[in-house]
């Protein structure tokens, strides 16, 4: 039994000096670095080739004189007649703006249209050879993706940055202060400039429109979907704005009271109050009142002015519809005809400078 032990002892050493000497595969071993290796060069590969495609129809947009005096951000080409799309911020209240494109051409753009609601705008230029992006499909978008930016930051021209898809489906306020939707969360680096840039996907393709960051946090940067953009360029190209409607009041959220919520059976225990009406408006028409509390709209429950937003597109402008409302205790319907919204007048704001809700 001793002999044995003895034995056993001394063949203890040469275990450890064969498990150091590298004759068993361990951990971390050079085999799992090549692996390292490669996937690294795989990642860098797919960067680089995205901005190969991509880059030619990044431009970097320049505002000569606007609201805001000289300034600019990024854009990039969406059709091959001149199309530009990039953020309405960037070219609010611009009369004259230059563009200079990927091989070093400086030309001339022409306001197309603008949206304050989405901050979107369009702008034109005139220049032959010119390659265009195209917009990916945004609902297929997936949170932990690859999402490569490209853009003008502080002027310094096609610069690229990467990360991933940090978060879908975020809300933010526009320069007008409606709500926009489904905007994407990314922690691909952008400062101020990447504006209207285009935030990519390992395919190359348009998967958002680069809009705005929270200035204090760090990677917490937002786009706007790639599918909003699509339909919104599509109106402004063809109208140069967004038709929307409009009741013409003034609201505010408000928690309606649980005896009402349970006595009315209302879907939802919160409403719009109204504050103020344009007079002749649709709302003084109807016969809503200052102090009514507006709970539904279309068969839609109405919890807060977004909610009220969201029905006011412009299939509703003329078109009778109901709308439910609280006086007091008393539930009353009223029809009301919507009318076309005034084109948006941008609030002042610090460039690039936005708060999520």
């Amino acid at each position: 039994m001793i002999s044995s032990l003895e034995n056993k002892t001394r063949r203890r050493p040469r275990l450890i000096r064969t498990l150091t000497d590298g004759d068993l595969p361990l951990v971390g071993s050079t085999h799992s670095g090549e692996g390292d290796n490669q996937l690294l060069d795989s990642y860098s590969k797919t960067i680089a080739a995205v901005v190969n495609r991509v880059a030619p129809s990044v431009v970097n947009i320049r505002v000569l004189s606007g609201e805001r005096g000289q300034g600019g951000g990024s854009g990039f080409i969406i059709a091959r007649d001149g199309f530009i799309l990039t953020n309405s911020h960037v070219v609010s209240g611009a009369r004259e703006i230059e563009v200079a494109l990927h091989d070093g051409r400086v030309v001339s753009a022409n306001l197309i249209g603008t949206d304050p609601e989405t901050d979107l705008a369009v702008i034109r230029i005139d220049a032959p050879d010119l390659q265009h992006a195209r917009l990916a499909d945004s609902s297929g978008i997936r949170v932990g993706q690859i999402a490569i930016a490209v853009g003008s930051p502080y002027g310094f021209q096609q610069t690229v940055t990467a990360g991933i898809v940090s978060a879908l489906g975020r809300s933010m306020r526009a320069e007008s202060g409606r709500l926009m939707d489904e905007i994407i969360q990314t922690d691909a680096a952008l400062n101020p400039g990447n504006s209207g840039g285009p935030l990519l996907n390992s395919a190359g393709e348009v998967i958002g429109v680069n809009t705005a960051v929270i200035l204090p946090a760090q990677g917490i940067c937002f786009a706007i979907a790639s599918n909003t953009a699509h339909f919104v360029a599509g109106w402004l190209v063809k109208d140069g704005r967004i038709r929307r409607s409009s009741i013409g009041v003034a609201g505010q959220n408000v928690q309606l009271h649980p005896r009402v919520v349970r006595f009315h059976k209302l879907p939802a225990d919160r409403g719009v109050l109204v504050m103020e009406l344009d007079p002749g408006s649709p709302a003084v028409i109807a016969g809503l009142q200052k102090g009514d509390t507006i709970v539904g709209f279309k068969g839609h429950p109405i919890e807060t002015i977004d909610d009220l937003h969201k029905q006011l597109v412009a299939s509703e402008i003329g078109a009778p519809s109901p709308i439910m409302f609280l006086r007091g205790t008393e539930k009353l319907f009223r029809m009301i005809v919507p009318r076309e919204l005034p084109i948006a007048q941008p609030l002042r704001r610090k460039h690039f400078n936005q708060r999520t809700k």
